[in-house]
């Protein structure tokens, strides 16, 4: 079984790929095709798909009973301690979470709210 997902992917990518997978929901696609010709299809995805990204997850003999493989993605598949687990690095370790850019307070529809709220029944 092979799931192959794909982000900002061309079209004839998803066309080449219709050839041996369903494709069960847009850039997602599914099926069950023996190891070269997933392997062929891996290579050509990548070759195919620019500034895109994939990411393909197929059955193979393991504890996990699967294997990842990864193209152009911030999802890195990381083994701990002979488990593969998918792994979002974080872009800065060193800056506190208290020094977003996000604004601090209520936003303007929130103040809104609680306006009508307090203000009582209208006329």
């Amino acid at each position: 079984m092979v799931v192959l997902v794909l982000t900002a992917c061309p079209i004839g990518l998803r066309g080449y790929l219709t050839r041996w997978l369903l494709e069960i929901s847009p850039g997602v696609f599914t099926g069950h095709v023996s190891t070269r010709v997933r392997d062929l299809l891996w290579d050509n995805t990548v070759e195919m798909v620019k500034d895109g990204r994939a990411i393909m997850v197929y059955n193979t003999r393991n504890e996990q009973r699967l294997q990842f493989r990864v193209h152009h993605h911030d999802w890195v598949p990381t083994d701990f301690d002979g488990v593969q687990l998918m792994m979002r690095p974080n872009r800065d370790d060193s800056a506190p979470r208290s020094n977003s850019k996000q604004p601090h307070g209520w936003s303007n529809q929130a103040k809104w709210r609680m306006g009508r709220r307090h203000a009582g029944p209208t006329k």
